[in-house]
């Protein structure tokens, strides 16, 4: 019956594009529909790691519940994260709740890994977003909704430490708003029991949720409501719930309609127009608890279960596999005992123990052991198959991004598959959609952001270099945001990293995991570097090299110009030679050119906001490639020294929050440090909240300066907003300062 209908709906051209694999659509969709993967999101110390835990535990999956302050926690295993009480490595855990299968992603939520978030988001349907009662939406919240926005992922909000006598539910609310420019709907209402206990009232069912702590809140009793005011407001707010989705539901629509009252409309026709309208990302379910408490945590399993998509409701362009497995691999860790281990989720297909797999680099491996994950502890299975995450051991060369199919055909077809989809009329929104889909599809290389910091490391003797180096080729596979270079006017290695905190791990890590104790250089800031003026110049070299005569003759001008690195001068007078170079000397020319933009000639900064043009080159007879390629990297260069450059230095955003009282001092201080002081806000009864542009260079050691002021009642958080020019005496202290004379 189920072929039947699918012929119907083909027939009559209401299917889905993907046409081809609707038998193995169904096929897969009574094991899929029971898994959920979700990652849980928040601002640092809103509570992540802790629901994760409570979770965890009562699902039966562990027997003791972890804390972070005592750095007993599943997830938080590296040593680093337990000594500092926070996330700095993404991991995974599977645990089953309510007959589903949850796959759980807990991430990092300091800005200096924010990568790890963007490479979790990849192989998730949906995200658990942690708020902070007492603080609300901050900084890095706003980040990660953003990330979440990115790969279109349905939202929960789950509001944490519900407990404390400063929680603001409405103004998180009020924020969520605001700030987020969401469609909230609150699901619960917090309110004391006759205990003086945090207790949940449930708009939906119309009852109130009360935790036993002495069992450490395994159970909770449904308190039927008794005619009340707190009745009569809760059953406002369930046709006020009732009333949004109806305006986004038309199942929900059609039965207000007809019955022409809320209170005929059950609860399990609420629970389906929430689902449909939160998997489409209409509105965001808002719940509430205390993890640390004990309270609301299976109720915010039951919505994971409840609203967020199962995977076959999502994803449908990797239909275009067929039966062949595809897969995106999310993350990378080492183990001592078990090699490379590499996370995979199962986009389509099924992966089993011993298979042979392509990555879309074209390198072919063998799965040597499958696991389930759970942080840092594996159990062994046989197969996996499609929606689910997978812990990979034997691949030895794919990296972070990778997409993985079972071969080099089943790749290609796919490929054409997708092409011929897209070329079925699909209205502009779709097409659009689908092309960016496709190109992150078959990406290679993942987007990286900028490195704020760079540093020397230098091995503790000359024996310890190789080891050095392999310790560094492994972290960079398993943190594709830590960029390792070989600088050769120094012949130092160079480490390029997202922060402060970001450098100081990477060193502690080296240590604890290798045993090498390391040396790092000062931090240097990352300033790029822009021309003052355009600039043109020939550039003619000759050289004898083994018999064979090299000769080159390059003509190449920098322009101020944001569009693209490298063009073609197009007057009339070089247009006729420049046809003339075939199309491999040209891209020879632009990679040597381009190749120069990456190290200034003031303080080696990337140079930006440039364009080389090329008017024309002579190339004689047998000239090497490499040597016009050096040849065109040193025209380039003799450019940016005539034109001269400009420094551009990072600006953070910081977000400052302190008592009144210590609001003068921290201003002070910060206007000796060059900072622009966008707004100061009320933040509560006693605190305000200042907002803030400064230079990275004059924020070292900050956070202990601020502590210092603020007699420690003070926080920050800071996070990248780009890049701004300097004047000429801050220019001077900023080479000096990369001279190593400051």
């Amino acid at each position: 019956m189920k072929m039947l209908k699918y012929a119907l709906q083909i027939g009559s051209g209401q299917s889905n594009r993907f046409l081809w694999q609707l038998p193995n659509q169904i096929w897969r969709r009574s094991y899929t529909s029971k898994i959920r993967n979700i990652g849980i999101l928040a601002h640092i110390d809103a509570g992540k790691t802790t629901t994760t835990e409570r979770m965890l535990f009562y699902a039966g999956k562990t027997r003791a519940m972890g804390e972070v302050h005592r750095g007993n926690t599943v997830t938080d295993y590296l040593t680093q994260e337990r000594e500092r009480g926070i996330t700095i490595c993404s991991s995974a855990v599977t645990f089953p709740w309510n007959g589903h299968r949850i796959n759980l992603l807990d991430t990092p939520g300091h800005i200096d890994f924010t990568m790890e978030v963007e490479q979790s988001l990849y192989a998730v349907d949906g995200v658990v977003v942690v708020l902070d009662g007492t603080a609300g939406v901050e900084a890095q919240t706003v980040t990660v909704w953003t990330q979440a926005d990115k790969h279109k992922l349905p939202r929960l909000i789950f509001i944490n430490k519900m407990d404390r006598p400063d929680a603001d539910f409405e103004k998180c609310v009020t924020d969520l708003k605001d700030k987020l420019e969401t469609q909230p709907v609150c699901l619960q209402y917090p309110v004391k029991n006759e205990h003086g206990l945090l207790a949940i009232n449930d708009v939906i069912t119309l009852e109130q949720l009360s935790w036993q702590q002495k069992d450490l809140g395994r159970s909770y009793k449904n308190i039927k409501l008794e005619p009340s005011d707190i009745l009569r407001q809760l059953q406002e707010k369930r046709n006020e719930l009732i009333d949004q989705l109806s305006g986004l539901d038309d199942e929900l629509a059609d039965v207000v309609i007809s019955t022409e009252s809320f209170d005929k409309v059950d609860n399990a026709l609420i629970e389906r127009a929430l689902r449909r309208a939160t998997s489409q990302q209409k509105v965001v379910p808002v719940l509430l608890g205390s993890a640390y408490k004990n309270v609301g945590i299976q109720r915010l399993m039951d919505a994971v279960n409840s609203y967020l998509p199962a995977p076959e409701e999502r994803n449908q362009i990797y239909d275009c596999f067929g039966t062949e497995v595809a897969g995106k691999v999310f993350k990378i860790v080492h183990d001592k005992q078990r090699g490379p281990l590499t996370l995979v989720r199962i986009l389509r297909g099924e992966i089993k123990r011993g298979m042979r797999l392509i990555s879309a680099r074209g390198q072919a491996e063998v799965v040597s052991k499958l696991y389930e994950p759970l942080a840092d502890e594996y159990r062994e299975v046989s197969a996996v198959q499609s929606g689910d995450v997978v812990i990979c051991a034997g691949l030895k060369s794919t990296v972070t991004g990778d997409l993985l199919t079972s071969s080099q055909s089943a790749l290609k077809n796919a490929q054409k598959r997708l092409k011929q989809s897209l070329g079925a009329h699909p209205t502009k929104d779709e097409e659009d959609d689908e092309s960016d889909q496709s190109d992150e599809l078959f990406a290679i290389d993942p987007q990286i952001p900028d490195a704020v910091y760079f540093c020397s490391i230098e091995p503790p003797s000359v024996s310890s270099q190789t080891a050095m180096e392999q310790a560094l080729r492994q972290l960079q596979r398993e943190d594709p945001s830590l960029r390792v270079s070989y600088d050769s006017v120094t012949g130092q290695t160079v480490l390029g990293g997202m922060g402060e905190l970001h450098m100081d791990i990477i060193k502690s890590r080296i240590l604890s995991e290798y045993k090498i104790d390391v040396d790092l250089g000062p931090l240097q800031i990352a300033y790029k570097e822009t021309i003052e003026s355009p600039a043109l110049t020939t550039l003619s070299v000759e050289k004898e090299i083994a018999g064979s005569k090299q000769n080159v003759s390059i003509t190449l001008e920098v322009v101020k110009d944001q569009t693209e690195l490298f063009s073609l001068d197009k007057s009339p007078e070089n247009l006729p030679s420049l046809n003339a170079l075939r199309p491999r000397i040209l891209q020879v020319l632009r990679k040597g050119s381009i190749s120069a933009l990456e190290r200034g000639p003031r303080v080696g900064g990337l140079v930006v906001e440039t364009q080389i043009r090329l008017h024309n080159a002579t190339i004689g007879r047998g000239t090497a490639d490499s040597f016009v390629m050096a040849t065109a990297a040193q025209c380039v260069q003799k450019l940016l020294s005539t034109s001269g450059t400009r420094l551009l230095e990072p600006i953070m955003a910081l977000q400052i929050v302190a008592p009144s009282e210590r609001i003068s001092g921290i201003i002070a201080d910060l206007s000796r440090r060059r900072a622009l002081i966008n707004d100061v806000l009320p933040k509560g009864d006693r605190n305000k909240m200042i907002l803030v542009n400064a230079p990275l260079s004059e924020l070292s050691g900050y956070s202990s300066a601020l502590r210092t002021i603020s007699s420690g009642t003070a926080s920050m958080t800071m996070q990248p907003c780009g890049f701004s020019s300097m004047n000429s005496a801050d220019e001077s202290l900023a080479e000096r300062r990369a001279q190593g004379l400051e």
